[in-house]
């Protein structure tokens, strides 16, 4: 799954860009890697060790995960690993809309 523009405002990061169609609002829990490797639920400041205690003691089983594309793919892979011990069910991945070619 992946996410288009919708969600740009919050924590300023350098995101990928993908094609794909974008999603409409809903409640969800939205986790951030900036660039210098800081992690964020929402807006808050977490840790790697606290990441996976704090989702799973909440009822939203729905996260999105924006990362700079600068971020080596082993800590997004981790991020990855401790969203889904914490039993979230549902991961997408947040990007910028890739501007479709014009032919």
């Amino acid at each position: 799954m992946v996410t288009a523009p919708l969600l740009q405002q919050g924590i300023d990061v350098n995101l990928p860009q993908a094609r794909g169609k974008e999603l409409p609002p809903a409640e969800r829990i939205i986790i951030t890697i900036k660039k210098d490797g800081l992690i964020y639920i929402d807006k808050a400041a977490v840790t790697v060790e606290m990441l996976k205690a704090r989702l799973a003691n909440t009822p939203q089983r729905e996260v999105f995960l924006k990362a700079d594309k600068t971020i080596p793919y082993g800590l997004v892979a981790e991020i990855m690993g401790e969203i889904k011990e914490a039993g979230i069910e549902k991961l997408g991945m947040i990007t910028e809309q890739k501007p479709y070619d014009e032919k």
